[in-house]
C-alpha cells in the first residue's frame, strides 16, 4: 500500500483531531461550568486528557506507523509537551492577558496547535524513518 500524501494525512490529522478536540473542550467546559475551574487550568487538565486517544488513532489512522511504540511514545510526549506549552501560554495570553472569552481564546490556540503538532508528528514522530 502507498503511503498517504501529505492531505490525507492532514486531513485525516483533522479528523483525529476533532475526536480529541471534542475530549479537551468537553473537559474544558464542564471544569469552567460545572467545577468552578479556572480556564487555563481545566484547558490543561483536557489537553492531557485527549493525549491518549490522540496518540492512539494518529499512529494507526492518520500515519500508519508500525514502528514499535518505545521508539514513538518519548516523540509523541515530547510533541505533546511542547503542545501543552503553547496551549496554556496562548491562553493565558488570550484569555488571561487580552480577557478574550475562554472559548474563541480556546479556538485560536487550537488552530495554531493542530499546524505545529502536524507538522512535527509528521516529520519526526511518526516519520517513515522511525
Amino acid at each position: 500500500m502507498r503511503p498517504a500524501g501529505w492531505l490525507q494525512q492532514f486531513l485525516r490529522f483533522a479528523a483525529a483531531g476533532g475526536l480529541s478536540t471534542a475530549i479537551q473542550y468537553a473537559v474544558l467546559a464542564a471544569g469552567v461550568e460545572w467545577l468552578g475551574i479556572g480556564a487555563v487550568a481545566a484547558s490543561t487538565t483536557g489537553f492531557v486528557a485527549s493525549a491518549a486517544v490522540n496518540y492512539w488513532v494518529n499512529r494507526s489512522y492518520t500515519f500508519g506507523s508500525t514502528a514499535p511504540h518505545a521508539a514513538l511514545v518519548w516523540k509523541f510526549l515530547t510533541v505533546l509537551a511542547a503542545g501543552l506549552l503553547l496551549n496554556a501560554l496562548f491562553m493565558q495570553l488570550l484569555h488571561g492577558y487580552l480577557h478574550w472569552h475562554y472559548l474563541l481564546a480556546q479556538l485560536l490556540t487550537t488552530g495554531i496547535n493542530m499546524l505545529c503538532n502536524f507538522t512535527a508528528h509528521r516529520f519526526w514522530t511518526f516519520s517513515r524513518s522511525n
